[in-house]
């Protein structure tokens, strides 16, 4: 296939960004995205040209490094991360438009590179559990009912892309925040920080500029690993139980 690439190129945070245009040919159906982007980038580095600079690391849809809004939809027109879109989603001839995620929390660093260290701040604001040392315990020394493994895991695969904030209007991390909150809520080994994570995770959210939440479910619809928009429900929930038990 030969395609047009119109992507936005910006050399640092300070500076103007602008969309440029470049053209790829003999470009294989069979191509990850992001092997496409390489064939373009030998290119621009053999005519003595920079780089586009995007984030990747796994290329296999694990980490949610790769990230990027692709003809107007985060990650591309797939559910999926953009390391495992292929370019069989796409026609010759097309023109396809690569911008960063969009987001005041999310700043260009270049490029298509943002700075995503929003999400590590809230992690560390209440992501974590009070785990005794010594020996580890026997397996299945603490009882799990199988409905709140389920949504713990159904929680624990979010990877921290992004996506669910690049999608959202408001530029909001509750679905992400959510996930977080609730796949340790729910476990009892989640429990002595129950209340304190979910009010110490949200004010943090809300402290690093992320939008509010209009539950428009653009989130969920372009989360690659379908996390729920229940979830944000859930959190909700447990925002206000914890409030109500918060001494004042």
């Amino acid at each position: 296939m030969n395609l047009t690439l119109r992507i936005w190129r910006q050399s640092g945070p300070d500076e103007s960004g602008e969309m440029v245009t470049y053209q790829v040919t003999d470009v294989s159906p069979d191509m990850s995205f992001l092997e496409m982007l390489d064939i373009l980038n030998e290119d621009l580095i053999l005519r003595g040209e920079q780089p586009v600079a995007f984030d990747h690391d796994c290329r296999e849809g694990i980490c949610g490094s790769c990230g990027m809004v692709i003809n107007g939809s985060a990650h591309g027109p797939v559910q999926t991360t953009t390391c495992q879109l292929h370019m069989r989603s796409f026609n010759d001839g097309d023109v396809i438009d690569i911008e960063p995620w969009r987001a005041a929390a999310f700043p260009v660093i270049k490029d298509l590179v943002v700075d995503r260290s929003a999400f590590d701040r809230i992690i560390q604001a209440g992501g974590y559990i009070s785990a005794p040392t010594g020996t580890a315990p026997d397996a299945h020394a603490v009882p799990v009912p199988k409905p709140d493994a389920d949504l713990a895991f159904e929680n624990a695969t979010c990877i921290g892309c992004g996506a669910c904030v690049a999608a959202c209007p408001n530029g909001s991390a509750m679905l992400f925040t959510s996930a977080k909150i609730n796949h340790l809520n729910v476990l009892p080994q989640g429990q002595p920080e129950r209340e304190s994570r979910v009010l110490d995770m949200v004010t943090t959210m809300d402290a690093e500029g992320f939008g509010g939440c209009t539950n428009t479910g653009e989130c969920a619809a372009a989360c690659p690993k379908g996390i729920p928009l229940a979830s944000i429900a859930t959190m909700n929930r447990e925002f206000l139980r914890a409030a109500r038990k918060a001494p004042r």
